[in-house]
């Protein structure tokens, strides 16, 4: 027993040293070894893949690409969670990464008839009146079959792949251990805290992995829009879903993107772009739970023109105190008000480390400049977003993982409703909302909240204040508290320091040698004493000299400089 164990640890040792060693290999071909290097895998790529590479470029970007769609669907997932955070990568890269797609060959029927028999307890035949083993399509976590139940229900069903969590139990394994050693060894890494985004991935697609999580998702999203017209979220069949088996009623309708086939169907597609923007802005500013992939595939459009939405394996919240942050956001922008709105961005704790805040105010007034006097309604939303992120990246600082799939998902919805009218302007949707939103955060019942609010932390604050101060004290008298010092700020006046101190110790050097020659001339009398004497005397008063003008040369060049 012990024996079979051992043989199954260091089985698992070997697989995970050979991913590793895949991973390296794959970055190193694609032209990215500088990154193998900075995450510790240096020693793991073949020295043959060893060349240079331009960082930023395109080509860099498109290889970025396609080396995680080559590494599998960890690495997929990976490069779609980084094209919704354009505040951590160029727009380049962000947009390529978006690219990504998650497809895979698929697996065979037998295998996924297999999965449902065992998650749900007996056969396909005795589930579904009809199974049809072609899968409407293939992804590297699930694939999904088209199905009818006995009552003619058209339903889809969509079945995890066997062997699919192990792989990315072990793969968010590698990630976490590369994100932690390229942090001790690469500054960005550090700055960005890439070890807690590894965790955030991480905790996200075991959600994704996870088809009752989706299943849940879908059914607060039917509840949130049950009032809303012109939406359909379709139904989920909760007694035929498990953790990998997700049963769904089936929409059928022509894509959001089909252009032509909309207007063949005489659908007005710019009141659907304005319905399909209404209803994000909704999910954003009054529901506080978001749609998070808007993209074109998630949209159906059934004959009487509704809106059919799709897949919610990917979605984020928006807590209240987030909007009211947005609020602040929004009312800087229409005043105007630069100082206001670098106040507003910091609340929202886009910085972890020292911000240069009169640098950002002047990037910020630079940028409210170009759209000084424009009405809300009249800016387009994805371009001001994306100058935002650029000076975000440009000052190293952070947006919260909700608020940069929040952006991701206001320019995706203007980009979409732009594709159905290119007159459309997502603010003109958007501003009623934000109007509203400023309102409510201004109502003095609002205001009131938030008085009572700080009210409950300042008296929670000072209730815990002399137990706080007491730990300080008790840890001070014990000894336990250390004060570290930064030296940065030091190092002039210390070199001025260590100059002064080196002209004493040439003076006394200067003034020993003399007492020293004067007292050995004194006492000691050697043949041809005369002579001597003076050939003593002019070295020593050369040598004297000597020390006397360097320290005064020392002494007028550092005046010169102070």
């Amino acid at each position: 027993m012990i024996a079979e164990h051992d043989g199954a640890e260091h089985g698992q040792r070997h697989r995970h040293r050979a991913r590793m060693r895949q991973v390296a290999t794959v970055l190193a071909r694609h032209g990215m070894a500088h990154l193998a290097a900075v995450s510790g895998l240096e020693r793991l790529v073949p020295p043959r893949l060893h060349r240079p590479q331009a960082e930023g470029s395109p080509a860099g970007a498109a290889e970025l690409r396609e080396a995680l769609a080559e590494l599998g669907v960890t690495f997929i997932k990976l490069g779609q969670l980084l094209s919704t955070r354009p505040d951590l990568l160029p727009a380049g890269y962000a947009e390529e990464l978006a690219k990504l797609q998650d497809a895979a060959p698929p697996e065979p029927a037998a295998v996924m008839r297999a999965t449902i028999a065992a998650e749900l307890g007996r056969p396909v035949e005795d589930v579904f009146a009809t199974f049809d083993d072609e899968p409407l399509a293939a992804a590297s976590i699930g694939q999904a079959h088209a199905a009818t139940l006995a009552d003619g229900a058209q339903v889809v069903v969509k079945v995890r792949r066997p062997g699919a969590v192990e792989q990315v139990t072990e793969d968010l394994e590698i990630l976490r251990n590369l994100a932690a050693a390229a942090a001790r060894r690469w500054e960005v890494a550090r700055a960005y805290d890439l070890p807690g985004l590894a965790e955030e991935f991480a905790q996200t697609l075991r959600a994704e992995l996870d088809y009752l999580q989706e299943a849940r998702n879908a059914e607060r999203f039917a509840t949130n829009l049950a009032e809303e017209p012109g939406i359909h979220i379709p139904r989920v069949y909760g007694e035929l879903t498990t953790s990998r088996v997700l049963v769904l009623e089936r929409l059928r309708g022509l894509k959001i993107d089909d252009l032509a086939g909309l207007d063949a169907a005489a659908i007005d597609r710019p009141a659907l772009a304005r319905r399909a923007a209404a209803i994000e802005m909704r999910m954003v500013f009054e529901d506080g739970f978001v749609h998070a992939d808007p993209h074109p595939g998630n949209f159906f459009i059934e004959a009487d023109g509704t809106i059919g939405l799709i897949d919610f394996g990917m979605v984020t919240m928006v807590e209240p105190r987030t909007r009211e942050h947005l609020a602040d956001v929004l009312l800087a922008l229409t005043r105007n008000d630069s100082d206001a709105l670098v106040d507003a961005l910091l609340t929202l704790g886009i910085a972890r480390g020292h911000v240069n805040r009169d640098g950002l105010r002047r990037d910020m007034e630079r940028l409210l400049s170009r759209y000084y006097g424009k009405p809300l309604g009249e800016i387009a939303v994805g371009p001001l977003l994306r100058e935002v992120l650029a000076i975000v990246r440009r000052h190293q600082l952070q947006l919260p993982a909700n608020m940069a799939v929040l952006i991701k998902v206001l320019i995706m919805s203007e980009g979409l409703g732009a594709r159905l009218d290119p007159a459309f302007r997502l603010t003109e949707v958007l501003e009623p909302y934000a109007r509203r939103l400023i309102a409510q955060q201004y109502a003095p019942r609002a205001l009131a909240r938030r008085l009572r609010r700080a009210g409950l932390d300042a008296a929670r604050t000072g209730l815990d204040l002399p137990v706080q101060l007491r730990r300080v004290l008790d840890a001070i008298e014990r000894g336990d508290v250390a004060v570290g010092v930064r030296p940065d700020g030091f190092e002039p006046l210390v070199r001025r320091m260590e100059q002064t101190a080196n002209r004493l110790v040439l003076a006394m050097l200067a003034s020993a040698f003399i007492v020293g020659l004067a007292v050995l001339l004194s006492v000691y009398e050697p043949p041809g004493r005369e002579a001597l004497l003076g050939a003593l005397f002019a070295a020593g008063f050369l040598f004297a000299s000597a020390l006397g003008v360097y320290l005064a040369w020392g002494i007028l060049r550092s005046g010169r400089r102070g």
